[in-house]
């Protein structure tokens, strides 16, 4: 499934909706790597995505979503409800003996 829009899209996207600068991420990372991320030149870590998500206050899940499904909210849903049976499946045979 390729995505919509860009990773770098959607968190320009949220970042811009919820009002912040680059530099308001000065916490966990540069303005410059910002600059990067959002250009589509890098791409973050797991982990620096849910630190940069903490900055932005949205689950990492909605930043991903975003970049999948952009703002068509149809897509967005049949996403989700696709990544739910799937995690459904997957506990499911984790569980079984």
């Amino acid at each position: 499934m390729a995505a919509k829009h860009t990773l770098s899209e959607a968190l320009k996207t949220i970042r811009k909706a919820r009002g912040l600068s680059q530099e308001a991420f000065s916490n966990v990372s540069s303005r410059t790597y910002m600059s990067s991320l959002e250009r589509d030149l890098k791409s973050p870590t797991l982990n620096k995505l849910a630190e940069l998500c903490e900055v932005m206050e949205v689950h990492p899940l909605t930043l991903l979503t975003l970049a999948y499904a952009g703002d068509d909210t149809r897509r967005a849903e049949r996403l989700l409800a696709q990544v739910r049976q799937e995690l459904e499946a997957v506990t499911q045979q984790a569980d079984a003996p």
